[in-house]
């Protein structure tokens, strides 16, 4: 399968996206911003922006700055990724879809007429206008459903629930400054330990449970930016997975290209 399918960023569920369609045979390019906020770094491929490649169950993404590199990645077979945060890789590369997955709640410049399909990840998009299809990304009965017409669920800023707790997995940064580490990805912590500092402001955990996420050490952060994710069920082997959810939007992507491909042959 020679079919390009560009996606617009690369946090966990973006990532989930691209394992699967890489698995599946599709050409994946991904492109990041120059310093990305990804929380779940552990099952990221942003992370490579600032490592030069990472390694997330088993495909490899490797930053890339040439064209010549991205074909040598897909030669490979490894996923390459670019600072492009304007789809200017699209004067060189055209796609055969398109997916926003930046998971911005809004519309970053993503439009119908960018690719012959066009895929939007959660709010922000209207199907048919913006994109050809939304896929729902909140957590629960419609998680993963294609919509052809109209919206995805809008954004309520509260995270789904994982072992009855919602609000408080998310952890935001207590101030402006640069963040930096105390504890790692992958830790068990106790509500109130000190995780990080902003600056000389402590961040602390918000509850019992394994460090799921937390954003890259030296960044600048602002009062109230999700800095860090904390998972309840304590299971330290989920840090290092892609999720229920992200595989589950993956699936649905995978479902929506197969959907048009069918679609278009006709």
């Amino acid at each position: 399968m020679n079919d390009i399918v560009i996606i617009r960023g690369a946090g966990d569920i973006a990532t989930g996206v691209a394992h699967r369609l890489h698995r599946s045979g599709f050409k994946v390019l991904l492109l990041e911003i120059e310093k990305p906020t990804v929380i779940r770094r552990t099952v990221s491929f942003a992370q490579a922006v600032f490592d030069g490649q990472v390694v997330v169950e088993d495909v490899k993404a490797i930053k890339v700055n040439k064209i010549e590199d991205i074909h040598k990645c897909w030669e490979e077979e490894n996923i390459p990724i670019i600072i492009d945060e304007k789809l200017d890789i699209l004067n060189n590369i055209k796609a055969d879809v398109l997916v926003d997955g930046i998971l911005a709640k809004e519309n970053l410049g993503t439009s119908k007429d960018l690719a012959p399909i066009t895929i939007g990840l959660g709010p922000g998009f209207e199907a048919g206008i913006d994109v050809d299809v939304v896929i729902e990304t909140n957590r629960g009965h419609y998680l993963g459903y294609l919509i052809f017409e109209g919206t995805a669920e809008p954004n309520t800023g509260i995270p789904g629930l994982i072992s009855g707790y919602g609000k408080e997995r998310v952890v935001k940064s207590p101030a402006d400054g640069v963040i930096r580490h105390v504890s790692k990805i992958g830790e068990l912590v106790k509500k109130q330990d000190v995780i990080a500092y902003v600056d000389d402001v402590p961040v602390r955990a918000t509850l019992d449970g394994v460090l799921r996420g937390l954003i890259m050490e030296g960044l600048e952060v602002y009062k109230g930016l999700k800095i860090a994710d904390i998972d309840p069920r304590g299971i330290i082997e989920h840090c290092y997975s892609i999720s229920e959810k992200a595989r589950a939007i993956g699936g649905s992507v995978l479902e929506a290209i197969l959907y048009f491909k069918k679609k278009n042959s006709k």
